[in-house]
């Protein structure tokens, strides 16, 4: 919970993005698996993903979502002194895609770590970065939600592969004391249902139960969705009140961007309104921690998201894990 303790205060100061070029329709996947157009946009609302390159990874989309915010925003990172990285598909398993991305840019001065919370990672590294600054610790944190899935996507699983996409998003976070952003966060977890959605690695059991997919996603889509149309119409309430505010002060809604009839429920659920919520799936499909500023940045450049708009963020998935922010966008 935020408390006004602190004299150190943060926001968020630019946002930039980035999806590889190449596009898969939905009638691209009916050549791969037993699949039709009308039941994934059935079923899912998506409607086409993108997919990097083979020699594309996912420090590459990172590093060009963040060339995409300097342009746009005529931001510096040269000076920031903590780069985080939201990510469940790392080029390595070390070095980290922070390290690569410090090294790019020649940031000399700057811790650097990946962060690992699935289709959450992006609220969670926002959440970190903001309590670095709060702290007094650090001043300027670069943050990269960012993910190439279709590497380590099963293409034989007709209800997984058609879910999933490639794409980076990467904001600055910025010690502001006068303007300061971030309202409140709430982050939870539940660990024993992480046999439900995993990627198994080197480890081939979960409590006591052999792992399969070698190496490649693995999902009960039933049990993920029960969880989530529970667990984050609950946890939206709690970030709102401990603002003290009500969902009603919220201008946009942003959940992580895992299936669209998901969305639905949860809006459902928690009474807010489908028109004020924004998501990337349609074109992008589900990009796991890029989601989320996918779904902001489009938000932006459609005219939607204002200065001065309170927004509420949601992120869940493996783990589980799901974690809710709540902001004033004034970059």
């Amino acid at each position: 919970m935020m408390t006004n303790a602190s004299p150190f205060k943060s926001r968020i100061t630019a946002i930039g993005t980035y999806v590889p070029s190449r596009v898969i329709t939905n009638t691209d996947m009916e050549k791969l698996v037993d699949t039709s157009n009308e039941w994934i946009l059935q079923r899912t609302g998506i409607h086409e993903r993108r997919m990097a390159r083979e020699d594309e990874f996912t420090s590459d989309l990172a590093i060009a979502a963040i060339h995409d915010m300097i342009t746009n925003y005529g931001k510096d990172v040269r000076d920031v002194d903590m780069i985080l990285v939201a990510t469940s598909t790392p080029d390595y398993p070390f070095p980290s895609v922070a390290s690569q991305i410090q090294a790019h840019f020649q940031v000399e001065q700057a811790g650097a770590m990946d962060l690992s919370a699935t289709c959450a990672g992006f609220t969670y590294a926002l959440h970190t970065a903001n309590a670095l600054i709060s702290s007094g610790l650090h001043h300027k944190v670069l943050v990269v939600g960012a993910e190439t899935l279709t590497k380590v996507t099963d293409y034989t699983d007709r209800t997984t592969c058609i879910l999933f996409g490639d794409g980076a998003g990467a904001v600055l976070v910025e010690q502001d004391s006068t303007a300061p952003g971030f309202l409140s966060t709430y982050l939870g977890s539940k660990g024993d249902g992480g046999i439900h959605v995993y990627r198994s690695g080197l480890s081939t059991h979960m409590d006591g139960r052999e792992l399969s997919g070698n190496g490649r996603m693995v999902q009960n889509g039933r049990e993920v969705y029960k969880w989530a149309v529970t667990t984050v119409p609950k946890g939206m309430q709690e970030v709102v009140s401990r603002a003290g505010k009500t969902l009603e002060d919220v201008d946009w809604f942003i959940p992580h961007s895992a299936n669209l009839r998901m969305i639905e429920s949860i809006c459902e659920k928690s009474q807010f309104p489908l028109e004020k919520t924004l998501y990337s799936l349609t074109h992008y499909g589900n990009t796991s921690a890029a989601t989320i500023p996918l779904s902001l940045a489009l938000g932006i450049k459609e005219g939607k998201v204002k200065a001065g708009d309170t927004i509420l963020m949601y992120g869940f998935g493996g783990g589980l894990v799901h974690g809710g922010l709540l902001f004033t966008w004034n970059p």
